[in-house]
């Protein structure tokens, strides 16, 4: 017996042969097309921080099939480029779209949530923003351990006064689209967290102005108003942000089917494992290879999209 699916295809500027290419790829892997259609969104209609981004086009096709894993191969056989150039093919269960069912959406922070990555902001305070760059996209892309990552780019930090992280703070700018992404999600009902292996002195205030329901990250030590180089507490590695995950949804009575996981990188894995729908959000090759979907885009409003919203 078939089941009722959907395929959600976004690009930048899609030409006349986008809609035939997707509609013959989606028949070629034993669907059946329902309906289809094309929403454009302004670059102006996702938020006030994305003036500087283009606006998108998102194509929701709606299908039955027996196959969801063979559909999504033949959508995207391989997971580190796209089968049809300048569009990302997804396709997932229609239950995403059922306005019954409240969701709980997880976002990585930096590079995710937001454009930046907070440790090198607070590095070129010490003058070596390029050298935590660099632990920083070999860690993103799991060359290294990310707990040895943390303690490599922290102790950078050691000696800087506190008032840095406000400085910072300031700074950070909201990924395009995070804004109406977040009020549409909470506005419906549905939960949303950001868990970070940044630091918390940066996310709460973050978190407190958007109306997150749950947020975690590591703890910058600081003694006499110095950061000393350290964090204390538990640290947020991949494991502790797959286990904050599961802890949320249990406190938040969300069913494990009904996560989405939101990140850009392998310190992103073991959460997206687990979850009822992962995404790649211009990620690293380590988590594009093993996420349900992708987004390319540089906009997470898109993510709507994967509801029905």
């Amino acid at each position: 017996m078939s089941d009722h699916c959907a395929v959600v295809a976004f690009t930048a500027t899609p030409d006349e042969e986008s809609t035939p290419a997707v509609l013959e790829l989606v028949a070629g892997a034993g669907a059946t097309v329902e309906s289809h259609n094309w929403v454009r969104v302004t670059g102006s209609a996702s938020d006030e921080q994305a003036t500087d981004v283009e606006g998108y086009n998102a194509l929701t096709v709606h299908v039955r099939t027996d196959d969801l894993p063979r559909l999504r191969h033949a959508l995207r056989p391989d997971p580190q480029q796209q089968l049809l150039p300048g569009l990302d093919l997804n396709a997932l269960e229609s239950t995403w779209m059922d306005p019954s069912r409240r969701k709980l959406v997880v976002l990585d922070v930096d590079s995710t949530l937001i454009r930046q990555e907070v440790i090198e902001l607070l590095a070129a305070h010490a003058g070596r923003e390029a050298e935590v760059a660099e632990v920083t996209e070999r860690a993103m892309r799991g060359e290294i351990d990310f707990v040895e990552s943390l303690r490599r780019r922290v102790e950078v930090l050691a000696g800087l006064p506190e008032s840095v992280i406000a400085d910072v703070a300031r700074s950070v700018r909201l990924s395009p689209g995070a804004q109406v992404l977040v009020q549409t999600l909470l506005r419906e009902g549905h939960a949303v967290a950001a868990v970070s292996g940044g630091f918390e002195q940066v996310l709460e205030p973050l978190a407190a102005s958007l109306g997150l329901t749950r947020a975690a990250a590591n703890t910058l030590e600081i003694e006499d108003g110095v950061l000393t180089g350290s964090v204390t507490g538990r640290v947020v590695d991949r494991r502790t942000k797959a286990e904050l995950t599961e802890q949320w949804a249990r406190e938040l009575a969300v069913d494990p089917e009904d996560v989405m996981v939101v990140g850009d990188g392998a310190n992103d894995i073991d959460m997206a494992r687990l979850a009822g729908l992962s995404v790649a959000y211009r990620a690293k090759p380590a988590l594009r290879e093993i996420a349900d979907t992708q987004l390319n885009i540089p906009n997470l409003d898109a993510l709507r999209f994967f509801m029905g919203l």
